[in-house]
């Protein structure tokens, strides 16, 4: 699951809490204190429609779910636009969406239910198969750690494993193989650390991450169009189908993204109504309706920085933190902001963001690849409400973010142009054979009668035909949520190396 780093990985930490110059103070600053008024707020509801009309007209994305709560009431909830392109079903408050890694926030709920006190955070994450690289760490690594994204593990290390049809447990497995950054001193945002946390968690409970999320949480809450499994989302009669971008503009529901292999950190799926209860949850501190659903005190623990997200980019930058499952920021004043985007580049974003202080949340859900539009309403609902309008058109800067993350993914070498002298390859039978990798696992090449190169990757082999480009380097086209363009195949000396495979080192594989 490609959540992109500067929003979907941080959740726009940066842009949500603004600049300004930090300065130190003898004493501590008095506790903050809520500036928005209900008029201010209610301005901001009266004018959502309005900006999320005006925002999907701009970006084409076909459906939009949202909620809003202030003081523990829904002041808004409604659905924009169709589940489908060429289908007129409305999206409606009922519409289940898929949310990817706005599921970390919400896996973080449920990890708080399933503890008593906020102390079993700290405690050491065990499950079959999973370790890592250094054994010390293996020893001491904690489900807070995890869940803050600090374990050392690399940006997204696993998720080309699950690209290629790995599942859970051989995932768990190979992430030994992945090089380590400092422990507790690094963040990078790893799906699958996330999710064996989650899962040793549900573990220890005897039980399942399904069965301890639904009694946890979702059942208590009446969150009852909400799951953890695939299944439940596709066969939902009201779902929204996920949509891609084409080249001319329009949009199309052309691929399905099953996430169950890492189903805490971005297999949730639900409606804004069911969010809206959960934003209520949040809000007031565990309860809801007059009813405790979550311990106050290890809900409170998801809510504080554990490790620095976003370093300031300039001496009167803001920091950004990362918390359990939440981006975490502070604005001038010292209200607490929090916050989460969610993407799948198959076709989904969703943005949540709170600010606790104000007993103020939004939740926005769409059925487009993300192009900014979630977390643009999200960010103008709060402009408005702070300032009475819009401080800035958020849509082309977040786009420009989103666009960002995808180009830095792509090789750097144009393998749709070879070069003008470029040289031959060798006759296919140099090329062809089983190749293996301790980490990816066997891959075969073959060759038609023609000599064209196949390269087979994965458990379930993908195939992707390969195109000369020049000497012993081939191209092919990359899939799935991790898909980053054309990407190299380079042979040499019994070996074949893949470029997008590459970025840990662990892209090479030899003949046997």
């Amino acid at each position: 699951m490609r959540t992109l780093r500067a929003l979907g990985a941080a959740g726009a930490a940066l842009v949500l809490a603004g600049t300004g110059v930090a300065t130190a103070a003898p004493s501590p600053p008095p506790a903050p204190k809520p500036q928005l008024t209900d008029a201010q707020i209610d301005k901001a509801v009266a004018r959502l429609d309005q900006t999320i009309t005006d925002l999907m007209r701009r970006t084409g994305v076909p459906g939009l779910s949202v909620a809003v709560v202030h003081d523990d009431e829904v002041v808004h909830l409604k659905g924009f636009g169709v589940r489908r392109t060429g289908d007129p079903a409305k999206v409606g408050p009922d519409t289940v969406f898929q949310i990817a890694s706005v599921s970390k926030p919400v896996s973080s709920t449920v990890i708080a239910g399933a503890f008593t006190t906020p102390d079993e955070w700290d405690r050491h994450v065990t499950l079959p198969g999973f370790a890592f690289k250094d054994p010390w760490v293996t020893g001491h690594v904690t489900t807070a750690d995890l869940f803050s994204h600090r374990s050392g593990l690399p940006d997204h290390a696993g998720d080309l494993l699950e690209d290629l049809g790995y599942d859970q447990a051989y995932i768990f497995d190979h992430l030994r193989l992945e090089p380590l950054t400092s422990f507790r001193a690094s963040y990078a945002y790893t799906n699958s650390g996330l999710t064996a946390a989650a899962e040793a968690v549900a573990r220890a409970k005897g039980t399942t991450w399904q069965k301890l999320s639904a009694d946890t949480l979702f059942k208590p809450a009446g969150m009852t169009h909400t799951s953890t499994e695939f299944s439940a989302y596709v066969n939902a009669p009201d779902h929204a189908a996920t949509h891609v971008k084409n080249p001319d503009g329009t949009w199309s529901p052309r691929y399905v993204r099953d996430p169950d292999t890492q189903a805490p950190a971005g297999g949730v799926s639900s409606t804004a109504r069911d969010m809206s209860r959960w934003l209520r949850l949040q809000l007031a501190d565990g309860t809801l309706d007059g009813k405790r659903i979550i311990p106050a005190a290890t809900l409170a623990r998801t809510h504080v920085p554990q490790i620095v997200s976003q370093p300031p980019t300039s001496p009167s930058g803001r920091v950004g933190f990362y918390g359990l499952g939440w981006n975490v920021s502070y604005d001038d004043s010292g209200r607490l902001r929090l916050s989460h985007s969610g993407a799948f580049e198959l076709g989904t974003n969703a943005n949540v963001t709170m600010l606790p202080l104000e007993k103020l949340g939004i939740v926005v859900l769409t059925n487009g690849a993300p192009v900014g539009l979630a977390d643009a309403v999200a960010l103008e609902f709060f402009d408005v409400a702070q300032h009475g309008k819009a401080t800035t058109d958020w849509l082309p800067l977040l786009a420009s973010v989103y666009a960002k993350e995808i180009d830095e993914a792509r090789s750097p070498t144009d393998y749709a142009h070879p070069p003008a002298s470029a040289k031959p390859a060798k006759d296919s039978a140099a090329y062809t054979g089983t190749y293996d990798n301790p980490y990816y696992g066997k891959a075969t090449v073959t060759a038609d009668n023609k000599g064209t190169l196949t390269l087979a990757l994965g458990p379930k082999p993908m195939l992707f035909p390969l195109t000369h480009y020049d000497g012993d380097t081939f191209s092919f086209e990359t899939t799935g949520e991790m898909a980053a363009g054309r990407t190299g195949a380079t042979f040499a000396d019994g070996t074949v190396r893949v470029e997008s495979l590459d970025a840990n080192h662990l892209g090479t594989f030899t003949e046997q």
